[in-house]
């Protein structure tokens, strides 16, 4: 059995609800460390398994394969039984159709727009964001698609893509997530003691704010 890393003595600095977007953050700034102590807090706070296999798999959209498959090798560390999470038979339908709904619901009016972009300078990868993206990848079962919005902000505010962020923070509200809940993602973050990636995430949540006219 893993031993607790004494870094998971820290984390009760952070909000409960925030464990998993902290653990993708980890990920995507390759802090092992971290990773293993936000993993270990997790299940003492009782998240479910799946939610943190989901939540690491996920990561592979924005931190790439060689991140994701360190981080879901450390998670099998602390759960034996990870080769054992279901997977999904392979639908282009079932995907094309959930992901057109999950991408509806981040950009909203903006939908037609976004595609009509993207298509603009890359049809293939027009086709994947729906596809692979919010159908395969976003809409798999085993978390939320509220949570995974929310992972979504920590990733993008570490990463420092903006306007990524901007869209995602948007989506994190349109799929449930109240202000305050958003607001305090990004700012758990200073638990990774890089005051920069903090600021850049105010700046942009306070960019969404002043669109929607609120503040």
């Amino acid at each position: 059995m893993v031993k607790s890393s004494n870094w998971s003595v820290k984390i009760t600095q952070i909000k409960k609800e925030n464990i998993l977007p902290m653990a993708c953050a980890a990920t995507a700034l390759r802090d092992e460390k971290k990773l293993r102590g936000f993993i270990v807090a997790a299940r003492e706070n009782g998240t479910k398994d799946v939610e943190l296999y989901e939540s690491l798999l996920q990561n592979y959209l924005f931190t790439g394969y060689p991140a994701t498959m360190v981080s879901l090798k450390i998670l099998g560390e602390y759960i034996p039984s990870l080769n054992n999470q279901a997977t999904e038979s392979w639908d282009l339908n079932t995907y094309r159709e959930r992901g057109t709904i999950n991408c509806k619901k981040v950009y909203g009016r903006k939908y037609e727009k976004l595609i009509s972009n993207v298509n603009g300078f890359s049809p293939d990868l027009s086709e994947w964001l729906v596809l692979e993206g919010y159908g395969k990848v976003m809409g798999r079962q085993g978390l939320s698609f509220k949570k995974r919005e929310l992972n979504n902000i920590a990733v993008l505010v570490v990463q420092q893509f903006e306007d990524q962020l901007f869209s995602h923070i948007n989506g994190a509200f349109r799929t449930g997530s109240n202000l305050p809940q958003i607001q305090s993602v990004i700012e758990d973050l200073k638990i990774f003691g890089k005051k920069e990636i903090v600021e850049f995430g105010r700046k942009v949540f306070k960019r969404f704010l002043k669109q929607k006219g609120i503040g």
